[in-house]
């Protein structure tokens, strides 16, 4: 969060609010009764419709029961895209007038491109993150079988001492937190009976320290003595005096946690939970290996390796989080990659391969050795008992026998090899290699390869290749019974009821899983094409099949051709798999000519670019100027940066639609597999495969009364030791209302690891037309006014990629900006908006009640589609639920966490659970229902794909997982000068994030 821009943008922001208040209506400003007594946002106008029970009854087919099957997984690297009804909902409103600005729209649609502005911005930021209450929770859902769920939740009992939080200061400061608790647990024990009154107090390892109950001082200093154990050969050992001040701040108010708890008071009270959270993790800190909110140890489970010196190590997540049951510990398992402690010369043999490092290394081998062991810290093996730690900042040019340095003032040179002989009688053997740099570049120390051993503990944070990621999921993939088993035993070999620490605090957990009640929704009809032998279908247990059913909206594809990159494949199995599709495209309800334009042209992956273009040109030539509407591309199974240089150069360069098929599926031609094809294919053309039939009959409560525009958005940053790339922004939004199933988007590039998106609502200056609007938001409500012949009237936004410490900025940032685009698009024209968090990277897992009752789970033993939980394990007073819509295929399922920040279209709990669940069999690119609501899903793909659109010359040496060549240096001064993506070609504006 750029802290900076707030009180440059604060006054901005101030009138902004106030001009949007002044161009709504009397009653479109009537504000809500704010829980605090603070106002809220710009209130928009109330819905015409608000609470409706919703209709979950409608079998329109007697044979509709016996409609079983299960649908298909989805392929590899596939596609998708829709078609507007042909009955549209009656709307009991004025007819829409068009928006004033559509002209002016259409013209600044050529400068917003992938919804990055030409220039400057009116972008305001957020006075206050307090100035607003999120949505409360309207009541429970009531839709639904009723059963009961186990979570991973385990009940803490509030204590009822007074904590008090104080400032520690250490010096001479230092940076290890290992190295801080060191001396703080030196003082504890010095002092814990004498100066701390008996205390066991709790250290967070840098500046804070916390009692249950108050010191004996309000401020004192303390001199520890630390006994430094990696100095020294034989002689003593070398002591470190520090001076500890310890002062107190003040007192955690736990009577304002029990009322938050209670639901009396709206905000949570941050700095009481921030406590109980240190003090649960002070043993657990002792005992394993912490990062984050983490806890590893190689002893849990013994490490398995995932090649190239990486080894994964299974540990446990932990959180203390305020639900309506009171506190909560959530524990949840975890596995991450480590460097395995290897002797440095055996992890480089892993690395390059046995036999490498009997040579002098090459420049290649070198660089990634370097790259590799470059801030790892290793110890070393040649003093004896002596075990001093360095941290690894290079790696020589030279071999070892060819390196002097100088050893006294009068610049005497010596070799290390002499050096290290001389000095601890070790002879170096292997001469030929370099040696580890470790301290900085003004005095690098030498340190021979074989002389270092890769200190035990240490998390892999860059990108592993495909192996090491397929190797570790075999690790994490657990199955329900066995992931709660682990969870359970981790809970019980803890042993916080023995915590002295929990004791302190008067903290006390359960041992066993919290028993949650639960509901299950259930699945939608969904409306096949009237020609099929099946009009309808009822999914079963969260799938279906395209058997005896026709997409509801066939489209046509006249002028195809295929282009062949794998070199296993010859052109009669080529063309054999064409006709298949062609076949399988026309059965599902498309008309697809069976000949492409050109005959199958075979080409080699590193002239992917020629090969395009020498195909587009051909057909065009073929077909007498007529462009291609569809691309079939077949690749290698490992293609490397194949795939996303095809994408980019099709979409930014060429505006084809391609489908890309890889080489396994071409020889195996699975009916399985060519129907999902066919999907994607179809909706890629702009088609529908299926559509809800509750909307195509108008009964979705909030969305089938008025027109309303159905949002999802994403940030996808940069990977970890990318530091300097750009994040990226993706917005999608339905074009197709009352049914809601087809999307357009637009992606851009914004400042690394920024997650507002930037691009919203935008404002520059033209020299013809003065000032300009538009932006992502403005662009979609055009689009969906052009496509509908109506303005919407209501908007629901999911926004993807969310953390909770995020909330209040991103939605005080993004609301503003979708209600500044619609007036920038019409006078008082501000539809109310419903604005709502998904996240999916969060620790709360759902087990079913009985593992061995097959009624209540899934083939992989997971909890049942539909599965949802709005109590209990939620939060104490906002509105949120865990919904688990997809069924699991392997692993234990994670269900969606959905957050409801803010509401003005009066959503009952099971309008807006339902309508989530129904819109997650939605899903264009394959007969399941998904994880995610459909437009966050498509929001996440689109942002992932924008990463091949980046220039491929500036991808990073050894990246692995070809194509997704992340971009270097693109920002200029403070947070501005992002080089902007490539320019989406029109027709693939529609269509990229179903790829």
């Amino acid at each position: 969060m750029p802290i900076k821009q707030m009180k440059e943008n604060s006054v901005q922001h101030l009138v902004i609010k106030n001009h949007l208040q002044n161009t709504m209506n009397p009653v479109q400003r009537a504000p809500k009764t704010a829980q605090n007594g603070k106002g809220p946002l710009p209130a928009a106008h109330e819905p015409q419709n608000t609470k409706q029970p919703h209709n979950q009854t409608s079998p329109p087919s007697k044979n509709g029961g016996r409609r079983r099957g299960r649908g298909g997984r989805k392929s590899d690297q596939g596609d998708v895209c829709m078609r507007p009804s042909s009955r549209p909902c009656r709307v009991a409103h004025n007819p829409v007038r068009p928006f004033a600005t559509d002209l002016v729209a259409a013209t600044s649609n050529e400068s917003i491109q992938n919804g990055h502005s030409s220039s400057g911005t009116e972008m305001g930021f957020p006075t206050s993150s307090k100035s607003l209450n999120f949505a409360p929770r309207p009541g429970y859902g009531q839709v639904g079988t009723k059963c009961i769920v186990k979570a991973n939740h385990f009940f803490a009992e509030l204590p009822d001492k007074d904590l008090n939080q104080y400032d520690v200061r250490i010096t001479p400061e230092v940076a290890s937190k290992t190295m801080n608790r060191a001396i703080m647990a030196e003082l504890v024990r010095l002092y814990k009976e004498s100066d701390l009154g008996m205390r066991l107090p709790a250290y967070d390892g840098r500046k804070s320290l916390y009692t249950a109950g108050e010191l004996p001082f309000s401020r004192k200093e303390f001199t520890i003595k630390l006994v430094d154990k990696e100095d020294g050969i034989n002689g003593p050992k070398r002591e470190r005096e520090y001076k500890v001040v310890i002062k107190f701040v003040a007192r955690a108010n736990m009577h304002h946690l029990g009322q938050f708890l209670a639901g009396k008071r709206a905000d949570a009270p941050q700095e009481a939970l921030q406590i109980l959270d240190i003090v649960l993790r002070q043993l657990s800190t002792k005992s394993y290996c912490p990062i984050g909110r983490y806890f590893f140890s190689p002893d849990i489970r013994a490490p398995k390796r995932l090649g190239d010196g990486l080894e994964s190590w299974c540990g446990f997540y932990q959180s203390i989080r305020p639900t309506q049951m009171g506190l909560s510990l959530n524990i949840d398992m975890a596995s991450a990659a480590f460097i395995e402690p290897l002797p440095v010369i055996e992890f480089g043999a892993q690395l390059l391969g046995q036999g490498v490092l009997s040579r002098q290394l090459s420049d290649s081998d070198r660089v990634k050795i370097k790259k590799a062991l470059r801030g790892v810290k290793v110890e070393v093996t040649h003093r004896g008992n002596v075990r001093r730690k360095y941290r690894v900042s290079g790696l020589t040019s030279q071999p070892t026998r060819e390196l002097v340095f100088p050893v006294d003032d009068n610049s005497t040179m010596k070799s290390v090899v002499e050096y290290f002989q001389e000095m601890y009688g070790f002879t170096i053997q292997h001469t030929h290699l370099p040696c580890l740099q470790v301290g900085n570049q003004r005095k690098a120390n030498y340190l021979p390869m074989e002389a270092c051993k890769i200190v035990e503990g240490q998390r892999y944070t860059k990108r592993l290749n495909e192996r090491q990621i397929t190797a570790l999921l075999k690790v994490t993939c657990q199955r329900p019974r066995d992931r709660e088993n682990d969870i359970l035993q981790t809970v019980q070999h803890n042993a916080y009821y023995q915590d002295p620490y929990a004791k302190e605090f008067g903290i006390k957990i359960s041992e066993k899983l919290a028993s949650v009640e639960a509901r299950i929704l259930p699945a939608p009809w969904l409306k096949y094409h009237e020609t099929g032998k099946e009009k309808d279908c009822l999914p079963q247990v969260g799938q279906w099949n395209m058997m005896n059913k026709k997409m509801i909206n066939g489209m046509t594809v006249s002028r195809w051709a295929c282009i062949n990159f794998s070199r296993s494949v010859q052109e009669t199995v080529a063309r054999g798999f064409c006709n298949e599709l062609a076949q399988m495209c026309q059965v599902s309800g498309m008309e697809f000519n069976p000949e492409p334009v050109i005959p199958i042209y075979s080409a080699r992956p590193e002239q992917v670019e020629k090969a395009l273009k020498h195909v587009y040109h051909a057909s065009m030539n073929k077909s007498k100027g007529k462009e291609l509407e569809l691309l079939l591309a077949i690749l290698p199974d490992n293609n490397g940066s194949l795939y996303g240089d095809l994408k980019r150069i099709c979409e930014t360069d060429l505006g084809l639609i391609s489908q890309c098929c890889l080489n396994k599926h071409v020889f195996k031609i699975s009916k399985q597999y060519l129907a999902n094809v066919a999907l994607k294919i179809n909706v890629k053309m702009g088609g529908r495969n299926t559509v809800l039939l509750d909307a195509i009959s108008c009964r979705i409560p909030l969305v089938s009364d008025i027109p309303t525009i159905i949002f999802g958005a994403d940030v996808t940053h940069p990977e970890n030791g990318e530091d300097s790339s750009p994040s990226i922004a993706a917005v999608v939004a339905s074009q197709d209302w009352p049914e809601v199933t087809k999307y357009a988007g637009l992606v851009c590039a914004q400042a690394h690891r920024q997650e507002l998106i930037q691009d919203l609502y935008k404002t520059w200056q033209d020299p013809v037309r003065g000032t300009v609007s538009g932006g992502m938001i403005r662009d979609l409500l055009v689009s969906f006014r052009k496509a509908t012949g109506q303005k919407p009237l209501r908007i629901i936004f999911y926004r993807d990629g969310v953390s909770e410490g995020q909330f209040y900025q991103v939605l005080l940032y993004e609301l503003d900006a979708i209600r500044k685009a619609c007036a920038s698009l019409e006078p008082n024209y501000q539809p109310p908006v419903t604005f709502i968090v998904v996240q999916k990277r969060h620790h709360t897992r759902l087990f079913a009640n009985n593992h061995r009752d097959r009624s209540s789970t899934d083939k992989s033993g997971n909890i049942l589609p539909g599965t949802v939980v709005d109590s209990k394990i939620c939060h104490p007073t906002e509105f949120d639920f865990y919904l688990c819509s997809h069924a699991g295929i392997q692993g234990t399922s994670r269900p969606a966490h959905y957050h409801v920040l803010w509401d003005e279209n009066n959503f009952t709990a099971d309008g807006i659970q339902s309508l989530t669940n129904n819109l997650c069999y939605t899903y264009a690119r394959c007969t399941r229902s998904v994880s995610v609501v459909p437009p966050a899903y498509y929001a996440h793909l689109a942002a992932f794909r924008a990463r091949f659109y980046m220039e491929p010359e500036m991808q990073e040496n050894g990246s692995t997982g070809g194509g997704t060549g992340h971009t270097k240096g693109t920002r200029a001064a403070g947070e501005s000068g992002v080089r902007p993506l490539p320019a989406l070609k029109e027709n693939v504006k529609r269509v990229m994030f179903y790829c």
